[in-house]
């Protein structure tokens, strides 16, 4: 059978390693999809309910794996819905190829149906390689390319490929001037910065007396040489939500999250530190990083674009986190144990009691935080924990506490609502025995993430399913039910000084936990906080997927680890407007801010 342009790709992104392959059909694209079903041993396709969800999945399976996430989509909406998804992969710097159907190659500047201009549509989030084929022996450079250049510079890429040229013979390159002739095949770099610059970093780093570290998601891999850096230097380590899986949080200088979502810890590391230690962190928010001129500053990041970014630092260095980390302890000096890690750990103390206390509280009807505590006690070493956008996802920051080798991760640099799902079952995909856990507010449960559990149903042979590749260990889906799009509410409250607006923050009632059991999952329900440790026992011993519905107070306020002055006028100018949830914000807020001054409580430092 003559090889077509769609058996041709199929091939080579075989070729280059690509397995999976997560999208959703339509005429625009048909001519690949019938060489995936010619091939079926070279790609494995996941159908997802939504193209957007496809992208996630993509940008989840890049985290997950390191390796290339792929998806594919139909011309006009299909290649339009990826972008939400695909701009989430950019943000956080990983390497996705989007697959894009175009109208026939005759029909367009035609105003042909669904022809859109795909190039521009995705200009500025694939700006690093996008582009449309227009003869068979194009397509070879196009699709290497594209590859070579989403995995080398963790950028996403795009390629438009007309319905028409799909189904045509392939043809190689003819041996001419004006065609190009690629191969398959790239490897890391090992990056590491000059030795001079090694010196001149351990320098500022020797001097210091009392070193913070902020590690992110570059900093992923680097585990080892991160502890083997900080016990050298006798520092504290805070962590971006990125980076949460960096670090284990049961060593006791580890102070958590940073900023809004952060916790007191890490607020006081960076405040009272000398010297900072940024390693693969594009954290944003400068305001909880030192004042400037505080700290001298070293960064360690493979993209040149994000040093001295967030913080004037003295030296940056460009390089591999573990690599740059292993050359520069060489040149770093053992510290003498002093009062800066004992200050540290007093910290980190208080502050585990003031969490504890907190989700301790009564709520009506349960308390959101210890949603989160609860799960933590219960979570395996070898999870992988996935969190929505949204104030479930302060409690993902500052109560779900990583175990050395977990996985986690959330839309970072985007911080787009309905990933939590789609990046959960992209894990499970990865890593079959690996027990997955999302964590997701009822805002993104009833925007897109409700639909997404159909694609777990489909791929659950539990649950009636088509493929025993979804594995058997826990997928538990953890749906935070407040009726109340609760970040955006407290964000109106305490940033703007308004009372909460109903009329968008409101939102209806579903039982999820029925969803559930409608499409074949396990569905359990919880709205008592005596029944939330025998739910969460159930959800991991179940046979299939679970969705547990917690039905949590929205008034328990996420309280940021630092209340500033401005923050603290506008929440009282949204009271005295009369917000509608007054009397119950008033009595939770008063508790959560009591919990941290209960009697008995020791000294803070």
């Amino acid at each position: 059978m003559t090889q077509t342009v769609g058996d041709f790709v199929v091939d080579r992104l075989h070729q280059w390693g690509v397995r999976r392959i997560f999208g959703y059909p339509g005429d625009g694209i048909n001519g690949v999809f019938g060489a995936m079903q010619r091939a079926p041993d070279k790609l494995e396709f996941v159908q997802t309910r939504h193209e957007e969800m496809a992208a996630f999945m993509a940008s989840a399976h890049a985290k997950f794996t390191g390796e290339l996430g792929v998806c594919i989509a139909t011309s006009g909406p299909g290649a339009s819905h990826l972008i939400t998804g695909l701009y989430d992969a950019r943000m956080d710097h990983m390497p996705v190829l989007a697959i894009v159907g175009q109208q026939a190659r005759a029909a367009l500047g035609g105003h042909y149906q669904q022809e859109i201009d795909l190039a521009a549509m995705f200009r500025d989030v694939a700006g690093s390689f996008v582009q449309q084929a227009s003869v068979p022996g194009q397509v070879r450079h196009l699709v290497d390319r594209a590859i070579r250049t989403a995995l080398a510079e963790r950028r996403v890429t795009a390629i438009i490929l007309p319905n028409d040229l799909q189904d045509l013979p392939y043809e190689p390159p003819a041996r001419a001037h004006g065609t190009l002739h690629s191969g398959v095949g790239w490897s890391a770099p090992r990056m590491i910065p000059r030795v001079a610059d090694l010196g001149r970093a351990a320098d500022v780093l020797n001097a210091g007396r009392r070193v913070a570290i902020l590690a992110g998601a570059g900093a992923l891999g680097a585990t080892d040489e991160l502890i083997a850096v900080a016990d050298r230097l006798n520092a504290g380590a805070a962590k971006a939500l990125l980076g949460k899986a960096a670090l284990p949080d049961d060593l006791p200088w580890v102070t958590g999250a940073i900023g809004l979502l952060g916790t007191e810890p890490s607020y006081k590391l960076m405040t009272e530190c000398d010297t900072l230690l940024m390693v693969g962190s594009g954290f944003p928010y400068a305001e909880f990083l030192p004042k400037e001129g505080q700290a001298r500053g070293v960064q360690i990041d493979l993209k040149a674009d994000m040093l001295s970014l967030r913080y004037p630092m003295e030296v940056n260095l460009q390089g591999d986190a573990a690599e740059t980390l292993r050359a520069l302890l060489t040149l770093l000096e053992q510290k003498d144990m002093g009062s800066w890690r004992d200050r540290i750990r007093r910290w980190n103390r208080n502050w585990s009691e003031t969490l504890e206390a907190r989700a301790l509280q009564d709520a009506e009807p349960v308390n959101p935080q210890r949603v989160a505590r609860e799960l933590s006690a219960r979570l395996p070493a070898n999870a992988i924990v996935t969190s929505d956008s949204g104030s479930c996802a302060n409690w993902y920051a500052r109560d779900i506490r990583v175990q050395r080798g977990m996985m986690c991760s959330l839309s970072g640099g985007l911080a787009s609502m309905g990933a939590a799902v789609p990046y959960a079952i992209a894990a499970r995909f990865a890593h079959p025995q690996r027990p997955v856990v999302a964590m997701v507010g009822d805002g993104a449960m009833q925007m897109n993430n409700l639909a997404e559990l159909i694609t777990v149903a489909k791929y659950c042979k539990a649950a009636g399913g088509t493929t025993p590749a979804w594995g058997t260990a826990p997928w538990i889906c953890v749906v935070f039910n407040n009726q109340d799009l609760n970040q955006v509410t407290w964000e109106q409250r305490v940033m703007e000084g308004d009372q909460k607006f109903e009329a968008s923050q409101t939102i209806p009632d579903v039982p999820y936990h029925r969803f559930a059991e409608l499409i074949g999952l396990r569905g359990i329900f919880v709205d008592q906080p005596a029944a939330l440790g025998p739910a969460l026992d159930e959800a991991f011993a179940a046979d299939r997927p679970v969705l547990l519905e917690v039905r949590t107070d929205p008034n328990v306020a996420p309280l940021p680890p630092h209340v500033t002055l401005k923050q603290a006028k506008a929440f009282a100018s949204a009271l005295l407007q009369g917000d509608p949830d007054e009397s119950s914000v008033i009595v939770d807020t008063a508790k959560q801010v009591l919990a941290s001054v209960l009697p008995g409580r020791k000294e803070r430092d």
